[in-house]
Parts: structure tokens; C-alpha cells; sequence
């Protein structure tokens, strides 16, 4: 059987539907599907049926999966140990991070990791954490930077290991100017009036923001969904709007902003995640070892 058909078939089973599974690995939806009758054809038996807009795999098709999954362990592992043997660390290595984790720790970590090995490439892609386990785990890079703040990440840390690297506290951004802006802590609910800017409200981090906003009691009032924290922040300056940051991203000071600290205090976990088997790999444990070093630094409290 075809490898890659192999990988398009555990893409499919995390994914659920071919237009997901196109997305995930820049293929068109034809060609997932072609990849897929292939390797029924292969196999001799259906391996997925239509129900409803998406498939489900069938029997045949889930225990192929599990076949599948343990190929690619298997050889991974080799990979691993032919790499070892070589003595070399070179080649390219494929890194998933969230954006406020990825502008503090990485530059420093690929700058390093350049000086010292200059034959090994590092691609960086920037994905949240949830998208980047997916990524790890069907094998479209090599290692992911995570938090703890997405639901479903037991589950999805099937056949992956991981290292905490720093733990990040969240902060309240107030324009200078607020009335709040000079208090020494601030609780969520203090903010139940205000008008919010939000960061990638549409991603694990947004959404938990909101949540922790409705386990005090209100629903926040939006007047910005922001794709980055630029633009959130920007709000926030300009007094239009309040905000949460993570403490990662208000180590220098923001012209026009005030950060205070939160009552209750709110903290979030940061590890990178790595395949179960590949920690020896000689460009993994390169890189595990310098982004724990530069991690080892990181300021995560707020300038005020």
C-alpha cells in the first residue's frame, strides 16, 4: 500500500469530512478522494462510506488506521535511529507555534540552533495549539508548541509526549487613562460594562477568555474581533476598547495601554509536544534542548 495514500487516510479519520482533510494537506478535495479510492483498490475492500455531506470509515477502514498509525511510528523510529547512526544533525524540521509563544522564544531558539547546526533547516508555521497537535500527529511537522487552554487536548495527544516549557499569566489591558488603570489588581466582573477587543476570538484562546467573562457573571461586549493582538492592543490605546493579554506579549511597555493584574490570578501552561519515540532523534532533541534553554529566560509578568 501506498504510503502517502496511508497518510491521506489518517488525515481523513482526524479530519471527518474530504474538504477538511483537502484543507489540512493543500490538496483539493478530488484528490483526497482519488487518494482514498486508490487505496481501496489497494486494500480490496471499501474503506469509507457517505453519510450524510461527510464519510465514515468503515470497520475495514478503522482498522486499517490503526495499522497505519503504527507504520508511521514504526518509521519514525527508524528514521530516528538512521539518523543517530549518521552523527549528523541536518535536514529540515517542521515546528507548529501560536503566535505569543512563537515571537518570544523562537527567534532566539532558530538563531542559536543556526550558529550551531548550520545544515539543519527549521520551518516555522504558525498554527494554534489544537491545530497544531493535528499537525504533529499526522505527521506534517515534527514538533508543536501547546497550551493547556484547548479543550480536547487528552484526547488529542494520542501517541505525542510533551515538555513544559513556561507557565504564562494573563493580564487585564486598559487604556491609560481608565479609571481602573491605577488600581493594583482587578477582578473580570470590575469590566462587565466595558466595550472589549479580543484576540482571535474565534481560536482556543479567545474562547477561553470568553468563558472565564461568563463564569463571572457577564457576557463581554465585543465592538473588535481581532485576528492579532496588533490590533487588540491598538483598541485598547486608542481607548476604545479593554482587553486580557497574555503577560508573553506585555513584557515591553505599550504606548497608551496599562496592564494590571488579575483577581483571581489566571495562568496557562506551555509545553512543546513531540511524537512518542522521536525525543532521541538527533534534530529534535537539538531543538528541545535549546527552545527549554531559551525558555528557561522568558519574563512572562506584565510591564505596567
Amino acid at each position: 500500500m501506498d504510503l502517502s495514500r496511508l497518510k491521506v487516510l489518517l488525515e481523513l479519520s482526524r479530519c471527518g469530512t474530504m474538504a477538511a482533510t483537502a484543507d489540512a494537506l493543500f490538496l483539493s478535495p478530488s484528490a483526497v478522494s482519488q487518494q482514498i479510492s486508490q487505496l481501496e483498490i489497494e486494500a480490496g475492500v471499501s474503506l469509507t462510506e457517505r453519510r450524510g455531506r461527510g464519510v465514515v470509515l468503515t470497520p475495514a477502514g478503522q482498522a486499517l488506521v490503526e495499522y497505519a498509525e503504527r507504520i508511521m511510528v514504526v518509521l519514525e523510529e527508524a528514521k530516528s535511529e538512521m539518523a543517530q547512526l549518521r552523527k549528523e544533525i541536518a535536514g529540515e524540521l517542521r515546528v507548529a507555534a501560536f503566535p505569543s509563544i512563537a515571537c518570544v522564544v523562537l527567534p532566539p531558539t532558530l538563531k542559536e540552533l543556526k550558529r550551531k547546526f548550520p545544515r539543519l533547516h527549521i520551518r516555522l508555521e504558525e498554527m494554534e495549539p489544537t491545530d497544531g497537535l493535528a499537525a504533529l500527529r499526522s505527521w506534517r511537522v515534527d514538533a508543536a508548541l501547546i497550551d493547556n487552554l484547548s479543550s480536547g487536548h487528552e484526547k488529542e495527544q494520542t501517541g505525542v509526549e510533551s515538555i513544559p516549557l513556561t507557565e504564562d499569566v494573563l493580564y487585564a489591558l486598559l487604556p491609560t487613562e481608565h479609571v481602573l488603570a491605577g488600581k493594583r489588581h482587578i477582578s473580570l466582573s470590575d469590566l462587565r460594562d466595558e466595550q472589549w477587543a479580543l484576540d482571535a476570538t474565534s481560536s482556543a484562546y479567545g474562547e477561553f477568555v470568553l468563558n472565564l467573562c461568563r463564569q463571572s457573571g457577564f457576557e463581554p461586549k465585543l465592538n473588535a474581533a481581532c485576528a492579532g493582538f496588533q490590533m487588540a492592543s491598538a483598541m485598547v490605546a486608542y481607548g476604545c476598547s479593554v482587553s486580557v493579554a497574555p503577560g508573553l506579549l506585555l513584557t515591553s511597555k505599550i504606548k497608551g495601554t496599562k496592564t494590571v493584574p488579575l483577581q483571581p490570578m489566571v495562568r496557562r501552561n506551555i509545553s512543546v509536544a513531540y511524537r512518542i519515540g522521536e525525543r532521541n532523534h538527533p534534530a529534535i532533541k537539538a531543538f528541545l534542548e535549546e527552545i527549554l534553554r531559551c525558555s528557561g529566560s522568558l519574563r512572562t509578568s506584565a510591564v505596567s
